[in-house]
């Protein structure tokens, strides 16, 4: 599922469509157009216009436009950006390894042959014009002390379900989310505003270190939480039947050892 990592290796991959025209837009799906945009407002605004960057912010993908628009796009759980005909990511985690032609929500022709485009089999995608980035949390991989101290304020929801609100910080996702805890020892479930002023340190460098490493390694699938994260596996540190259970909505998995529930 695409995470402010794999969004990353998509703006990568975007950078190769910077400076070219737009000669063509497919919007094929009304659903997948979200905040207002309609097919005919994205051929105004895109149209002869050339893309000036690639830039992100959590995951969110964004391409100013030399028309002055600029071109918000998400990815959901199984979106994938296709550039001039290759996928960025070949496979996320829990989606299928299939390409249906019927799949492909929106796409841009571009000057020189090329193209851009999103395939994403379950639609939980979208794409915009002129995101409101103050709808957005600050980004998670560069998140201050100070920030995730707001981020977290007083509020009794769960820690993780705080992490994951992406209007609170942007980026994290489920695994991201419990790959971090889990290295830090803090239980996913704890009130969110409960955490002394160390844990918060605690938390905002294992935030940075995780995202660090697991981009090193290929991925937010890549953690060493990842391969337990199945019914009746132990925890890879200490041997410890790993708890599973819902947290935040997403099915969750800690270590009741090292993470203990306070």
């Amino acid at each position: 599922m695409p995470e402010l990592l794999e969004v990353e290796t998509y703006r990568q991959a975007a950078e190769e469509v910077v400076g070219r025209t737009v000669e063509a837009v497919r919007a094929p799906d009304a659903w997948f157009l979200k905040r207002g945009a309609t097919p005919e407002a994205l051929e105004a605004a895109l149209l002869g216009a050339r893309v000036r960057a690639a830039t992100r912010r959590g995951k969110l993908l964004m391409l100013p436009m030399s028309s002055g628009a600029v071109l918000g796009l998400r990815f959901g759980m199984t979106g994938r950006l296709v550039v001039d005909g290759d996928l960025a990511i070949d496979r996320l985690e829990y989606s299928s390894v299939r390409v249906e032609p019927t799949w492909e929500r929106f796409g841009m022709d571009l000057s020189g042959g090329g193209s851009l485009a999103i395939i994403d089999a379950r639609r939980l995608g979208g794409v915009e014009l002129d995101p409101d980035l103050d709808l957005l949390g600050p980004e998670a991989s560069t998140a201050t002390v100070a920030q995730l101290r707001t981020v977290l304020g007083t509020s009794t929801a769960p820690l993780k379900a705080v992490l994951l609100d992406q209007h609170r910080l942007a980026g994290l996702g489920n695994l991201l989310v419990d790959e971090t805890l889990w290295r830090v020892g803090l239980d996913p479930g704890r009130p969110a505003g409960s955490l002394t002023a160390d844990e918060q340190r605690r938390l905002a460098d294992g935030i940075r270190r995780t995202v660090r490493t697991l981009g090193r390694r290929g991925g937010s699938h890549t953690g060493d939480l990842q391969a337990a994260r199945t019914r009746g596996a132990t925890c890879p540190r200490c041997g410890a039947p790993l708890l599973r259970r819902t947290v935040g909505g997403r099915t969750t998995y800690s270590c009741p050892v090292e993470q203990p529930i306070g």
